[in-house]
């Protein structure tokens, strides 16, 4: 089932490029992967550290090459995230106006990309799924988007090919650290190698430094941010919520999955630099997205603000960080997917996102302004949405780490600049939508209708989840600590 899951959105696409009908094809493929996510959730044995639904077909026994796939909890609360999304960021496209068939064709194989990315045990694909899912993102934005699009295809493109060469070095370093005994792509085997201390304390902090700064732009990690606002802000609506919601997580999974269970010296020789450039994220950026006059930039500089919070949750290596970091990741996907949907609706019915030439939007779109306000609620960690959950094990988890030293550690210091973040994401989040939504409308747009019966299931389904999840936080917590006991501290766990 899982590489069902995993093939279900790539031969769907392959299809649809064939000739088949592009909307009907991409909808039933979605739902499908949705649908045998959720079986899997009813079999997922959740007090289990070990990889569940392994599958696994040799490649190249001399390379100890396989194609292996499986899910833990990590793996598992990224693939239900992508599977949700990819639901909605389908059933949001609508119709296309040019070459309809490759629009829906490139939206599904970012999902299965993603997808394959978190599944894969083995390093090569791993990699390879999440480059699979670039190209495609780098189209829809060259043709399909708004504004300066070329210019920023082009800046992603440049940035993120960046990035994924740098990773490609510091995973073929981390191939090579071990010992040739033991040598293999599949990560179990490369835990157990670091588990053994095969791999030197100086190799880690070099291996460190390189998959931090590989997975950091790809993450859009400060000051390598840059790319991220404008690509979302000329990306198509639906491209926007599968790579600010979903594919953007690529990074901070692989710090989880690979630098901090492998190289625990590296992360902790590191781990202040991580530290001051997530500052960086939460309050620099955070103060240049309150200065912002249009909604798209505003949420793609909020989308790069927020990751200074997953990011705090995986530098405190703690149980109830890292657990914390994979609860924000899911809820922050789900609702910055559900503003650019709705940003996306605003400027195809509008023809501009600009503060100054909206206002009042609620009155003639008041489903449209509730699906916005809950997400800004959401975003700015409003008890009772999944947001709040993670955030919160994330101070603790960091604060924490500081706890038993008389003067203040870094962490401590860490968590109370951080905690104003939220003030600014308060500020910034409520201003959009009261410039949006509040005030006195615009004569022009008194015509505006709302959204139609069909739009309001995808907003549903994602606001639905993250009340879900922000009331029942211990549903994911329950399946993603078992994964990080194996290699944090006991000490730290929740």
């Amino acid at each position: 089932m899982v590489l069902f899951i995993i093939f279900c959105p790539i031969v769907a696409a392959a299809l649809i490029i064939a000739g088949l009908p592009a909307r009907k094809t991409a909808l039933a493929a979605s739902v499908l992967t949705l649908a045998t996510t959720l079986f899997l959730l009813g079999s997922f044995q959740g007090g289990q550290r070990d990889f569940q639904h392994v599958t696994s077909f040799t490649i190249s026994p001399e390379w100890h090459l396989s194609f292996t796939t499986g899910l833990d909890g990590l793996s598992f609360v990224m693939v239900l995230l992508a599977a949700i999304i990819t639901l909605a960021a389908v059933w949001f496209t609508g119709e296309i106006d040019k070459h309809e068939n490759a629009f829906y064709a490139c939206l599904l194989l970012i999902s299965g990309g993603a997808i394959g990315a978190f599944a894969s045990i083995d390093l090569f694909f791993f990699y390879a799924f999440h480059e699979l899912a670039l190209i495609p993102t780098f189209l829809l934005i060259g043709i399909w988007g708004s504004g300066n699009r070329v210019g920023a295809a082009w800046k992603i493109t440049i940035y993120l090919a960046i990035g994924s060469f740098i990773l490609l070095i510091g995973l073929i370093l981390l191939y090579q650290s071990v010992p040739v005994v033991s040598r293999s792509f599949d990560i179990r085997a490369l835990k157990a190698a670091a588990g053994l201390g095969q791999i030197s304390a100086e190799a880690q902090r070099h291996i460190y430094l390189l998959l931090l700064i590989g997975f950091g732009i790809l993450v859009s990690l400060f000051p390598f941010h840059t790319w991220a606002p404008e690509a979302y802000a000329a990306a198509p609506a639906p491209a926007a919520m599968l790579h600010a919601g979903v594919l953007k997580k690529f990074g901070l999974y692989g710090l989880l999955r690979l630098a901090i269970p492998l190289l625990p010296e590296g992360a902790r020789h590191w781990t202040n630099l991580l530290v001051v450039l997530l500052l960086g994220n939460i309050i620099y950026v955070g103060l240049v997205t309150i200065a912002q006059k249009r909604l798209d930039w505003m949420l793609g500089y909020s989308s790069v603000m927020h990751m200074g919070y997953i990011f705090l949750g995986i530098a405190s290596a703690s149980v109830l960080g890292a657990t914390g970091a994979v609860v924000l990741m899911f809820a922050h996907g789900l609702s910055i997917a559900l503003l650019f949907a709705i940003a996306g609706e605003l400027r195809k019915r509008t023809g501009t996102l600009l503060f100054a030439e909206l206002g009042g939007l609620g009155k003639v779109m008041p489903f449209a302004g509730l699906a916005f306000g809950l997400g800004a609620f959401a975003a700015i960690g409003l008890p009772g949405f999944a947001n709040f959950a993670g955030e919160i094990m994330i101070f603790f988890g960091a604060f924490k780490n500081g706890w038993e030293i008389e003067r203040f550690h870094i962490f401590q210091i860490a968590t109370v600049l951080a905690l104003w973040g939220v003030v600014i994401s308060a500020v910034y989040m409520l201003r959009a939508y009261r410039k949006t939504f509040m005030g006195t409308i615009g004569e022009r747009w008194k015509e505006l209708v709302d959204l139609r019966t069909g739009l309001r299931v995808p907003v549903a389904l994602l606001v639905g989840a993250l009340i879900c999840y922000g009331f029942f936080p211990q549903s994911f917590v329950r399946i993603v600590t078992p994964a990080f006991r194996t290699y944090l501290s006991a000490s730290k766990q929740p």
